[in-house]
């Protein structure tokens, strides 16, 4: 038996999918650690539990030490695994592993990825391409990387995750707003990058033993940065069938570099990247984690093949078997217009006729549903096709046809 312990601070469906994967597995006996009650839990994953323990904050080095402990004794007193998703949990489930013996990424890998200042730095010693940058912690040392770079920047937080707290300013008066509103210091400081012009997209991937085995490459329209700074746009990312081409030549070798840098062992991995205006490429960041916003989901429809219990398999018995790609898939996220809660949604019957035979998952805003925080808005419809560009001329159609009225 292997002994898993799953840190899942809260019972969202998104990390549900990842532990529900982990639940499944043969030869497995599972641990969770979360903020919630184990009642807050599905049936099915409470019934595969062994060990269940509830913390304050699962960010905490010491109350996870505590809390996998805790679980341990439930367990014959080890631990095999430590697995988490969040962004936020990388380093201290790091933290954690080293301290209690526990194969998996360490503290300085995680850092690497977790610290987006430390991971340009180590990207630009190796030659990688990527953003100029710089760590503030005054507003005098902001304004000086402005003057060298030039407006507009980026500004966000250096361990930052998604666009949270990001945002594109472009002048000093911007700027000093920003910091105004989020202060700066010498042990909080913030992260300024030169903001870069062209397509957005990403280089998820699979590496097992220090192996890169599998990578897929999406792209975005617009980016996350440019869905958040204005209200009505909806965002898409469409997975093309066809990426070993030359188009994407220099993002396979540079990923692969990068990840093996920045310290990635066994994983999967999501990195966003930019392919500039002049043609030449550059990184943004990378995350030593499953991607977010349905990118698993979509990696299963692009493949034929069910990328959570992939990453469970490749996590608690380091196997993976890179599949086909025989589709090209995309998601068209549904973001509310106006404010409030959701009232309305307008389209539906139209987008049915026009590209519903496509159509293979799909999660509908409902009436009264509040309105989301992120670019991902209030819900989404995912379509495949084996002809790349079918998909994306029906991506384009369902955020024009598709409305969701807030009010």
């Amino acid at each position: 038996m292997i002994h898993v312990v799953f840190c899942v601070p809260y019972a969202l469906e998104a990390s549900l999918r990842f532990v529900r994967a982990v639940a499944a597995l043969p030869g497995v006996r599972l641990g969770i650690i979360s903020h919630q009650p184990a009642e807050k839990m599905p049936a099915e994953v409470r019934a595969a539990v062994v060990g269940y323990e509830v913390i304050a904050d699962a960010q905490d080095p010491e109350q996870l030490t505590h809390a996998v402990r805790a679980v341990a004794r439930r367990m014959a007193g080890r631990v095999d695994r430590l697995l988490g998703i969040l962004e936020q949990l990388q380093v201290p489930l790091a933290q954690v592993r080293e301290r209690l013996g526990i194969e998996g990424i360490g503290v300085e890998a995680a850092h690497n990825f977790r610290d987006k200042a430390r991971m340009k730095t180590v990207l630009r010693e190796a030659g990688l391409p990527c953003a100029r940058h710089a760590l503030a912690g005054s507003l005098a040392e902001a304004t000086a990387f402005a003057e060298r770079c030039g407006f507009p920047l980026v500004v966000k937080p250096p361990a930052g995750a998604g666009a949270l707290n990001t945002c594109r300013v472009e002048s000093v008066e911007q700027l000093e707003g920003y910091l105004r509103a989020l202060p700066p210091s010498d042990r909080a400081p913030v992260l300024l990058e030169e903001f870069i012009t062209g397509r957005e997209h990403s280089f998820d991937s699979v590496s097992l033993d220090s192996q890169h085995v599998f990578h897929s490459i999406s792209r975005y329209f617009p980016s996350p940065l440019e869905v958040m700074e204005t209200p009505w746009i909806q965002w898409c990312v469409l997975l093309p069938r066809h990426i070993d081409t030359p188009e994407f030549a220099d993002i396979t070798q540079v990923g692969r570099t990068a990840l093996a840098r920045l310290g990635m062992v066994t994983g999967l991995t999501h990195m966003e990247w930019f392919r500039r205006d002049d043609g030449s490429l550059a990184i943004s960041e990378v995350a030593a984690r499953p991607p977010g916003a349905q990118f698993t989901t979509l990696l299963s429809h692009a493949h034929d093949f069910d990328f959570y219990r992939a990453w469970a398999e490749l996590m608690v018995f380091d196997r993976f078997e890179a599949p086909a790609r025989d589709y090209a898939a995309g998601a068209a996220f549904l973001r509310g217009q106006g404010e409030g809660r959701v009232v309305a949604i307008r389209g539906i019957e139209e987008a049915q006729r026009e590209f519903g035979d496509i159509v293979v998952e799909a999660k509908l805003p409902r009436a009264g549903q509040a309105r989301a925080s992120s670019y991902e808005g209030e819900g989404y419809v995912i379509l495949r096709h084996p002809d790349t560009e079918r998909v994306e001329r029906a991506l384009a159609r369902a955020v024009e046809i598709i409305q969701v009225e807030l009010g």
